[in-house]
């Protein structure tokens, strides 16, 4: 199995467009890294209405409050922890300023093996 990261950002609502453009670049760097598996962003557009919506299947609300950050989750998935902290390096050492220039909070990081 892998080993996954999955990370949480806030950015600030004024550098969308800048993180937007960073994280394709961001992707395609860590694509391009032996041993990286898979890249993925989000960006938080939805939310649940409550939960009896949720438990009836109706379908999420989009997002429509102009808020001081927006939400986006990375998820990666690389062969195994050693790649990871390689893979993690190479990118900090080519993004981290213009990175942390989008962010209003540090990132939430949350780490772990696949086990599906």
């Amino acid at each position: 199995m892998g080993f996954v990261e999955v990370c949480i950002y806030e950015v600030k609502a004024d550098k969308v467009e800048e993180f937007e453009k960073l994280i394709e670049e961001v992707a395609k760097h860590h694509r391009a890294f032996p041993g990286v598996v898979d890249v993925r962003y989000v960006k938080r557009t939805h939310r649940p209405a409550n939960f009896s919506m949720v438990k009836n299947g109706e379908p999420a609300i989009r997002l429509t409050r102009t808020s001081k950050s927006v939400t986006y989750v990375m998820c990666w998935e690389l062969d195994n922890e050693v790649t990871h902290g390689k893979a993690t390096r190479s990118g900090l050492e080519k993004f981290y300023r213009r990175f942390t220039r989008c962010l209003a909070t540090m990132p939430k990081m949350i780490l772990g093996e696949r086990i599906q």
